[in-house]
């Protein structure tokens, strides 16, 4: 197997539109990394879920910000680091979505998700930023 190195950013406005692009990326990168659909598929529902945050919560959909995505690929591990414009939030505060009196509410899913996807999670810039890391071996 050759080896893959590749740090790279792409940086696209707070519009929901915009989550296409970060598919498209995905799917390059899936095709590069001859990833199997297991891993793609954790990939590709954390990371736009990730994005989607960052455009929504994060920046309000204000299409003059724009959200930061940093990705390092190597052979075993591609991780993603998603930062927006926003004030941020504290990660911990978020109720546990299948808790029985959340099952009802809209937030926290997207969250819950990413932890349950990603091999490692970690928000930093007061949850302004996540980091998201996956083994692709």
């Amino acid at each position: 197997m050759n080896e893959i190195h590749i740090d790279d950013v792409l940086l696209i406005k707070s519009d929901i539109k915009n989550i296409a692009a970060i598919e498209k990326l995905i799917d390059n990168q899936s095709t590069l990394c001859n990833l199997n659909e297991d891993i793609y598929g954790k990939l590709l529902l954390a990371v736009v879920e990730g994005v989607n945050n960052a455009i929504v919560h994060g920046n309000q959909s204000d299409v003059s910000k724009d959200v930061r995505i940093h990705y390092v690929i190597n052979n075993n591990t591609i991780v993603y680091e998603i930062s927006d414009s926003g004030i941020g939030f504290d990660p911990d505060s978020i109720p546990d979505p299948t808790a029985i009196e959340n099952l009802d509410k809209d937030c926290g899913r997207g969250i819950f998700l990413m932890k349950h996807l990603a091999d490692q999670i970690e928000f930093s810039n007061g949850g302004t930023c996540v980091t998201l890391k996956f083994n692709i071996e």
